[in-house]
């Protein structure tokens, strides 16, 4: 069922997770003082979710946390990779803090240690407090200075005991999809808007770290980028281009001004931010670690329709091209074009898959091949000398998909909606099989 124990040579100390978002799992949209977010406001807005779907209740985790923690350690996992609500820790996003919220992270955080698991938590995963929104969110630079307050002081609380702290996750996402193709919240569609909020979203990071270590936090520091390279369909010059421009759009966008302290240059790149002094050696702050999301390639065809990507491996649940050499080739290219960077966590990868469950079991064998394909080419980058520690499988539970509502399935857990109940999918006893095998001391 998995590669003989020879095959799977991961370094010392290699770190096992599984991930997740507080707005996807966590529920409890109104309880204890939490206050609503963009996602509450986005997702209460006719037509924006599949099926009018909300994250008003997801799968409960506020209230069934234990049992959660309790399904993580059966993984065999040593980590667990969660994002913080920032409405719920401070309803209005600046201001008074909600020790209920704040009280709840601690009961997690406390929780994961005493069953031997490592907290790695996100400080942002896209449910903005509402409040700042109505102040312009993203779009406002004032918001940054807001978003360092509140990740200093979720640092002064829980980092003695976080083992890292990521700032965004897929500062692209919030970006592009929230404010260039409106399919995510805040829902607008404004390119100018999208450059402006990328660039603020990073001048966060960066000040949300100065403010972390100004802090004296211990834990590592880092962000979450998701990444593809990208494939031109043809060897024609626009298929080149085309490639060349998305890949400068979604990697090189974030990744230079990160350690470069610039924007790209790349054929069809025409909108640039508005830059103050300073604001790269802002964003420029050392990394303790590089978080990465792999799902699929960019697959750049100019044709008309697009070309079809050749693909042996079949297509996700989201009609998304398995391709798990993308992943090497990847990290491959980050480490050719920027040379030393910092330790790279493979903080998401996983497929959504069209599960039923069939007499209390998950049959799942595609999301099997999925997982072994990608850590069989994650092996192939590690080879190659890139410095990954760790990987986290996304998701631990199916849960809500954003836009997509709960017709998606990422979890390793299947999650029935009407009665909570959890029903781990045979890719959670894979999972937990080749994590076994992968710790054995080699012969």
């Amino acid at each position: 069922m998995t590669s003989r124990n020879d095959d799977l040579r991961y370094p010392p100390g290699f770190t096992w997770g599984v991930a997740t978002s507080a707005y996807q799992i966590e529920g409890a949209a109104a309880d204890e003082g939490r206050g609503p977010s963009i996602w509450d406001t986005f997702s209460h807005t006719p037509g924006k979710v599949v099926d009018g779907d909300t994250g008003d209740v997801a799968c409960d985790h506020y209230h069934r946390w234990r049992e959660d923690l309790d399904l993580i350690a059966s993984l065999g996992v040593d980590a667990y990779r969660f994002s913080i609500a920032w409405p719920r820790v401070q309803p209005a996003g600046q201001g008074a803090w909600n020790e209920a919220g704040l009280a709840f992270y601690d009961r997690l955080v406390d929780g994961l240690l005493e069953r031997g698991i490592r907290p790695f938590a996100t400080l942002y995963h896209w449910d903005l407090p509402q409040a700042l929104q109505d102040q312009g969110g993203w779009l406002n630079r004032d918001t940054c200075h807001r978003f360092a307050d509140y990740a200093a002081h979720i640092a002064g609380r829980l980092g003695d005991r976080l083992t890292s702290i990521a700032t965004h996750n897929e500062p692209w996402c919030t970006a592009v999809l929230g404010h260039q193709q409106g399919k995510f919240a805040p829902g607008m569609r404004d390119r100018t808007a999208a450059v402006e909020v990328s660039h603020h979203l990073l001048v966060s990071h960066g000040l949300a770290l100065q403010a972390m270590r100004a802090a004296g936090t211990k834990a590592p520091l880092g962000i979450v980028l998701n990444q593809s390279p990208a494939t031109p369909a043809t060897g024609s010059a626009f298929d080149r281009a085309l490639a060349e421009r998305e890949y400068a759009l979604f990697v090189r966008w974030y990744m230079e001004p990160l350690f470069l302290g610039r924007y790209p240059q790349a054929p069809g790149v025409d909108l640039y931010p508005t830059v103050f002094d300073n604001d790269f050696k802002i964003i420029g702050q050392p990394l303790d670690f590089l978080g990465i999301n792999y799902y699929t390639r960019i697959w750049a065809s100019a044709g008309e329709p697009p070309l079809p990507a050749p693909n042996a491996e079949g297509v996700s649940d989201m009609g998304w091209e398995t391709y798990p050499q993308g992943l090497t080739e990847l990290l491959v290219g980050l480490q050719r074009d920027h040379g030393r960077l910092p330790p790279i966590y493979i903080t998401e990868n996983g497929i959504a898959c069209a599960d039923v469950p069939q007499a209390g079991q998950v049959h799942d064998a595609q999301r099997i091949a999925y997982i072994e394909g990608h850590l069989k080419a994650l092996r192939d980058a590690i080879a190659q000398g890139v410095d990954v520690r760790g990987f986290f499988y996304w998701s631990l539970l199916d849960n809500f998909e954003w836009d997509s509502g709960y017709r998606k399935r990422f979890g390793l857990v299947h999650v029935d909606y009407a009665t909570q109940q959890r029903t781990p999918k045979d890719s959670a006893h894979w999972y937990r099989e080749h994590i076994g095998l992968a710790r054995r001391p080699r012969t």
